[in-house]
């Protein structure tokens, strides 16, 4: 019986719960508002670049390039969010761009615009424009809210669908950690929580987007993802794969959603 009753409960929650992104049309499972995630996202985010090499943009090129490109994406963003008159969505947003000397080939995307690429990424990449599109995907994960989607099935699993705030008193480190999984904070998290197969394609598409508004070329979305499967045949793959699986039909997708990120596509000084 007692099984049962949790079943309907969490039922009832995740009905409770959903939503529709007005962008990408999907329906959400989604317990905790976007400005409790925003104040979270800031303090980790603060917390994270205290205790790892941040490089300073104005003594490196390469963060400068980082940092550079990031607001670009960024402007883009807010623009097409404006745009379709959706632009509450990006309350509370205060984009910020860091290189972090790390040897990991990683990068991660935040609620509230916080964003962190880290050094051993950019061998991969190779260029602006596939930088572009790595941060456009990443950006997308945050703004169409997969962290919040990941973080609330994971308290309704492990907490009962319990407010964040009432988690935050009673269980600080269990939720403090399903934060970390869910947005993949720092190369220590033990466990990520995987975006879904939904999440991922949603990042590419729009990512691909995003990079073309900016003035890069999307198809280096395309070059870079074969440049992933390459690597990840080898013995250890990067970070940055952990969570986004790189496979044959995934560059597919890339190539069908090509011709449409391409009508956004507008170089930059044309």
């Amino acid at each position: 019986m007692l099984h049962r009753l949790t079943s309907l409960f969490l039922i009832v929650v995740m009905f409770v719960g959903c939503s529709t992104n007005p962008v990408t049309g999907r329906r959400q499972f989604k317990l905790v508002s976007e400005q409790e995630l925003q104040a979270m996202a800031n303090t980790e985010y603060r917390q994270f670049l205290s205790t790892n090499r941040v490089v300073s943009p104005s003594a490196d090129r390469d963060a400068e390039m980082v940092r550079r490109v990031g607001q670009r994406i960024a402007n883009a963003v807010t623009q097409y969010y404006r745009s379709q008159g959706q632009a509450e969505v990006l309350a509370g947003y205060k984009w910020e761009f860091n290189l972090v000397n790390d040897k990991d080939a990683n990068a991660w995307a935040m609620p509230g615009g916080k964003v962190v690429v880290y050094t051993g990424l950019l061998p991969i990449t190779q260029n602006e424009a596939a930088l572009a599109n790595v941060l456009g995907h990443e950006i997308s994960h945050a703004i169409f809210q997969h962290g919040n989607e990941r973080m609330s099935q994971g308290l309704a699993q492990q907490l009962g669908g319990t407010a964040l705030s009432v988690a935050l008193a009673n269980k600080p480190a269990q939720t403090q950690n399903l934060f970390m999984q869910a947005y993949g904070l720092g190369s220590s998290v033990g466990v990520v929580l995987p975006f879904s197969r939904r999440q991922e394609l949603e990042s590419d598409r729009f990512g691909m987007r995003w990079a073309a508004m900016a003035g890069y070329n999307p198809k280096e979305a395309i070059n870079l993802w074969r440049r992933m499967q390459k690597m990840s045949n080898s013995a250890k793959p990067p970070e940055f794969l952990s969570t986004h699986p790189a496979e044959e039909r995934r560059i597919q997708e890339l190539e069908r959603y090509l011709p449409e990120a391409m009508k956004y596509y507008k170089p930059a000084g044309r």
